[in-house]
């Protein structure tokens, strides 16, 4: 049961930590951030006359409705793109939206870092130090696109909130499906980097489990022999002999033959 745990963690944290790559990728490449439509109210028939509509990304903004239809500008973030803008709130609207433009680049260094060390880690699972690495750099990449996409939503409703309110103008905005994908990578990177920190826990568990205590190594003593227990504990082991050589073995011999005594000499006696 825990081997299967384990590798159903494994499977799931690559699963989670790949998807949340690809939309946070998707998400930072497209432009479908926030689309928004502005115009005039016709009263005489209630109508509405839309003079500009767009959708933005982090990196474009393409307009579809307006004098500039079917144009893409790309964001400029030390001068300003020539565009004709309807108002000066739209404008601002696209002007601060840029200051979240870092979080979301940051957001893919990390996770793609983290799926780069997941599966190192799934290769080579004796190395455990890498799940709990990987985890960590989900769960940074989750945290800096949360900050991106706080940012990137207040930032919005601060100019929305500031916006003039005139009954013969309306203006509408909605988020897109690239920022849906950014909010859904994060809670994906989230979960592959809490599910990469318990399977770490679960190896070093494992490894702990099989690892020998020192106790094991103590003597077993019992009351078949006073040496039950000598060969058990490495501490009684005797040192190795060294070897001798033949120049110590030859002054051996030749002490001893110095120190034993001559044989006494046997007389006979003659009756």
């Amino acid at each position: 049961m825990s081997s299967f745990s384990t590798r159903a963690l494994t499977l799931l944290s690559s699963v989670f930590g790949a998807c949340g790559l690809l939309l946070v990728g998707v998400a930072v490449s497209t432009d479908y951030w926030l689309l928004m439509e502005e115009g005039i109210v016709l009263q005489q028939n209630q109508t509405m006359e839309v003079k500009m509509a767009l959708h933005s990304g982090l990196w474009r903004v393409c307009f579809v409705a307006g004098p500039e239809k079917g144009r893409c500008v790309a964001s400029e973030y030390f001068t300003e793109p020539e565009i004709e803008i309807t108002t000066e709130n739209t404008a601002n609207i696209l002007k601060m939206v840029r200051t979240a433009t870092p979080f979301p680049m940051v957001s893919l260094l990390f996770v793609f870092t983290a799926f780069v060390i997941s599966n190192i880690g799934h290769i080579r699972p004796q190395r455990t130090i890498l799940a709990f690495v990987s985890g960590i750099f989900f769960i940074l990449s989750g945290l800096s696109l949360v900050v991106g996409l706080v940012l990137y939503i207040s930032s919005i409703n601060d100019e929305v909130m500031n916006r003039p309110r005139e009954p013969e103008q309306f203006f509408h905005y909605h988020y897109g499906w690239s920022f849906a994908f950014a909010a859904s990578s994060f809670l994906l990177k989230e979960g592959a980097g809490v599910m990469s920190v318990y399977l770490f826990m679960k190896r070093y568990a494992e490894e702990e489990l099989y690892r020998p205590h020192p106790a094991l190594y103590r003597p077993r003593m019992s009351d078949c022999s006073d040496y039950s227990g000598q060969f058990l504990h490495p501490d009684s082991w005797a040192p190795p002999q060294r070897g001798r050589s033949p120049s110590d073995v030859s002054s051996d011999i030749s002490i001893q033959l110095n120190q034993t005594p001559p044989p006494q000499p046997t007389t006979s006696i003659l009756r």
